[in-house]
């Protein structure tokens, strides 16, 4: 049973419709062979569409991994060291008398130093890093083609047809 065929059958008993719609569609002619017929003065044709349903799901696309590694590094530094040096001067004199007398042995110490480099390490913090996510929203474009039903008004000879549009 078609679409007007369940539309219009209303109150009419199922022998009766069935005779009326044969009665109806026995003067169409070969081009409108499978074209249902309106057992009333009034039809309704509905006109579908498609529509978009979108939905968003969340998927795994990579991980970040924060790790750490140990790396050597030569580090050359030029350090200033100090050190003594003795100097020894020899200075000819005039030869003046002198009233201390020879003695057996004079002998002078004179300490010498230097500085030496120590070197020892310690561990400071240098740096911190840490991570976080955060939402970032851009625009997808998506093209998809749907399909939606049009009606079409055709007359045949002198039929009348005026259109109103219920949308407004």
């Amino acid at each position: 049973m078609g679409f007007f065929d369940r539309l219009f059958k209303g109150g009419m008993q199922e022998e009766e419709f069935e005779e009326s719609r044969v009665a109806d569609t026995e003067f169409a002619d070969e081009e409108f062979a499978d074209t249902e017929f309106a057992a009333e003065d009034d039809a309704t044709l509905r006109l579908r569409e498609e529509e978009l349903e979108i939905r968003k799901d969340r998927v795994k696309t990579g991980e970040v991994v924060l790790h750490k590694d140990i790396v050597e590094e030569q580090q050359r530094v030029a350090v200033p060291v100090a050190h003594d040096e003795v100097v020894i001067e020899r200075r000819a004199l005039d030869h003046s008398p002198s009233s201390e007398p020879i003695a057996e042995e004079e002998t002078v110490h004179i300490p010498v130093t230097a500085e030496r480099v120590d070197v020892d390490k310690r561990t400071v913090v240098r740096e911190e890093i840490s991570a976080h996510k955060r939402e970032v929203e851009e625009t997808e474009c998506v093209d998809e083609v749907l399909h939606k039903e049009v009606a079409h008004v055709e007359t045949d000879g002198d039929a009348v047809v005026t259109e109103t549009d219920a949308y407004r």
